[in-house]
């Protein structure tokens, strides 16, 4: 996470002062959306969860992880959406 709580141009919800996991998705959660994917690295990123804690309470492998946050660093917000995800491997390679 960069200077003041925004990840690749997109807002982060883990602002100084806030509650570790406030603004969190839910444990649990079955439905990624790309903000929430990006809140998760970005937590994990600015030491607020460990990447053991966010694939235990997520229910996500590392590799899963791992593949969210080369997205965002390629691709930004946009290359976290699952729709087009083969488009951005086959232009970036793995």
């Amino acid at each position: 996470m960069g200077q003041g709580g925004r990840v690749n141009g997109a807002e982060t919800v883990l602002e100084a002062g806030a509650p570790m996991f406030a603004e969190l998705p839910p444990a649990g959660t079955m439905r990624w959306v790309p903000r929430r994917k990006a809140q998760v690295v970005a937590a994990v990123r600015g030491g607020a969860l460990s990447l053991d804690d966010a694939c235990e309470r997520y229910a996500l492998t590392v590799e899963e992880f791992l593949s969210w946050q080369r997205a965002i660093d390629r691709f930004g917000l946009a290359g976290l959406r699952a729709t087009h995800a083969q488009d951005y491997r086959a232009a970036g390679g793995r």
